[in-house]
């Protein structure tokens, strides 16, 4: 019979928790309730009830926070979970006479301007429920105008997914409605998750905790913002692009300067200040919290060097004028004296970042020694605006160090290990085998060395994914880890674990999928390149194929090849010697490569004309992997 192990009930902190999180409690001035009188500052009104989609599912709830009402329980960080409670404020709130921002709906916010003739929309919310909910609320509380400009930020989809709700299907094929964006917005937006998609949204879900239901020892919160709503995304192509600092801009008698901030939170953003009510919009460059160097759902490095100093240039350009300091996060901050302390606070601990990194790094350190080598400087223990709801100091240092130096940290142990089954197999066996890896498990389980846990654990999952004891103690040790962590993408990826393991994978609705905007807008070099990731070389084996595609609705010609086990195009060359002739519109090529049309059902209809033999086709494709979603992330 398997030995059994007394662990804790789901949901229980045990009491190393406890006192972890008691620790917190007593380093920081959690008494102090400045926050949430800024928080509530300006309130006017609020959605009440579910925000639905067409299909009657709710996009977002308020209601299912109403558990943060209570003083901090033993199962949440006592910092994060004051984070929290501040997210939890919802509603139309006054900045300034003439500047409002709806908050609380989604993950971001929407800040809506007076014009001389109507609304000035910046950023849309990430789905077109929440967005068209936000305006309905200013409308019937503010009294009702037109859309008189959009505004975009950057390039991140819970700033533009909700466009549609705010611009109509009229609206957007007029033109006449300016939508602003950064320079290189359209290309990034669009193709930023494209080739590394697949992966990129299976590690969100766990990074935004999106299959972990909200409660005291579940979901609390998103670090930035309150959650990701889950409704249907949108986007729409931009009108106007702003490419450099200090372009000065009147959008319906509101006059805007604008800062170019590209490189430093997003590939492509802007800020911008209103000289007319001395505001300043960081976008998100700044935040309530420190943010991420290296999300850790995927992404591209970000500059920590670069933000520091795009924030002191703000700061340099608007600090003296800026009565008024708001975000696409979070609430506003007032008085000159308060944003200029507030900046400055943001700018040095990106520069901080950064250079402590450097400092160990040259002086031999890896990236693990750094991320415990760094601690907290001293104004980090008393300003809650650059704690760790969002990033950390251990991941950041870690991703400054990989922007830098890459993924290896010079040791020869590390060129080329066993891949993690390997490993683990390796690892238990070299233990003594499972019984004695539970066992020493739970001896640093009971001493509450829950990461040592986790290390060993992991090996032996890997090793044997059935080995239920194991993985019951791993998702206890995952638990108490997320209970412990005051970022919240910390707790949400050790909650998603730990629910994955004790329950296994369920899909949810409202969470990935294919928004058919961006489908309509990737240009067509990234489609046929991420055709070419698909491409598996143990099917393209021997294959020499040339296929000439002729797109009806654009004019556009592709010549793809498939040599060598590698998958080639060129876009509107002239037409080579060819296998395969196949002209269609855009649109059924993406739903045929996609798997949301068949081929027999395309040439049938006549959404696919072909000159070649059908099977040609036929093998083409089948030569491509279709990416599962729901991929392993915690066991083989």
């Amino acid at each position: 019979m398997a030995k059994s192990y007394p662990l804790p009930d789901p949901g229980t902190a045990t009491d190393a928790t406890r006192a972890s999180n008691a620790a917190v409690a007593q380093s920081l001035p959690l008494s102090d309730r400045t926050d949430f009188e800024k928080a509530r500052r300006g309130w006017i009104a609020s959605i009440e009830g579910p925000i639905l989609t067409a299909e009657g599912r709710a996009a977002w709830d308020s209601s299912n926070f109403d558990f943060l009402d209570a003083p901090a329980p033993e199962t949440a960080n006592p910092s994060l979970w004051r984070q929290a409670q501040l997210n939890a404020n919802h509603g139309l709130f006054e900045v300034t006479d003439g500047i409002y921002q709806v908050r609380g709906y989604d993950i971001a916010l929407m800040t809506i301007i007076r014009g001389d003739t109507g609304w000035i929309i910046v950023d849309c919310l990430i789905c077109i429920e929440t967005a068209r909910a936000a305006l309905a609320l200013a409308n019937q509380h503010l009294g009702k105008r037109p859309i008189s400009a959009v505004l975009i930020t950057h390039t991140h989809a819970d700033h533009f997914g909700g466009t549609r709700g705010v611009l109509t299907d009229e609206l957007i094929s007029d033109g006449n409605i300016p939508v602003i964006v950064p320079e290189g917005f359209t290309k990034f937006a669009v193709s930023e998750a494209v080739l590394a998609g697949n992966q990129m949204a299976r590690r969100a879900m766990y990074q935004f905790g999106l299959i972990v239901p909200p409660g005291p020892a579940g979901y609390l919160d998103a670090g930035i913002g309150k959650g990701n709503a889950r409704g249907n995304r949108s986007f729409v192509l931009p009108t106007k692009e702003i490419s450099e600092t200090g372009e000065r801009m009147t959008i319906d008698g509101v006059e805007f300067v604008f800062q170019m901030a590209s490189g430093t939170e997003a590939p492509a953003e802007f800020t911008f200040f209103l000289p007319q009510h001395k505001a300043l919009c960081m976008a998100e460059v700044t935040c309530r919290t420190m943010h991420n160097i290296l999300t850790l759902r995927g992404a591209e490095v970000r500059d920590p060097l670069l933000w520091s100093l795009c924030i002191d240039e703000a700061i340099e350009l608007f600090g003296d004028k800026a009565e008024i300091c708001f975000g696409s996060h979070c609430w506003p901050e007032w008085d000159n004296a308060n944003i200029r302390a507030f900046m400055e606070e943001q700018r040095d601990i990106y520069r901080y970042i950064h250079d402590q990194t450097l400092r160990l790094a040259n002086a031999g350190c890896t990236p693990r020694e750094i991320a415990e080598e760094v601690q907290e400087p001293e104004f980090m223990k008393r300003s809650f605006s650059v704690r760790e709801y969002y990033g950390t100091l251990n991941h950041n240092t870690k991703a400054t160090y990989q922007k830098y130096y890459g993924y290896f940290d010079g040791n020869p142990a590390s060129l080329n290990p066993h891949t993690p089954v390997e490993e683990g197999k390796r690892y238990v066996s070299a233990m003594g085998g499972a019984d004695a890896v539970l066992d020493a498990a739970w001896a640093a389980f009971e001493a509450g060395d829950y990461r040592w846990v986790a290390t060993i654990l992991n090996h032996l999952v890997f090793s044997d994914p059935t080995n239920q004891t194991g993985r019951n103690m791993l998702a206890s040790a995952y638990e108490q880890l997320g209970f412990q962590a005051e970022s919240v993408l910390w707790r949400n990826i050790y909650l998603c674990g730990a629910q994955e393991l004790r329950e296994g994978k369920e899909p949810r609705q409202g969470v990935g999928g294919v928004n058919e905007d961006i489908a309509r807008a990737m240009p067509l070099r990234d489609f046929f390149n991420l055709l070419a990731v698909k491409l598996d070389p143990e099917k393209a084996k021997g294959v020499s194929l040339t296929i000439n595609y002729a797109l009806t609705d654009t004019g556009d010609r592709v010549a793809v090849t498939v040599n060598n086990q590698v998958e080639n195009h060129r876009l509107n060359t002239r037409s080579v010697a060819a296998d395969l002739s196949v002209s269609l519109a855009r649109m059924s090529l993406n739903d045929i490569a996609y798997g949301r049309l068949s081929l027999d059902d395309a040439i049938k209809d006549g959404s696919v004309e072909l000159t070649g033999e059908v099977d040609v086709f036929r093998s083409y494709l089948e030569m491509h992997d279709t990416f599962d979603l729901w991929f392993n992330v915690i066991e083989p």
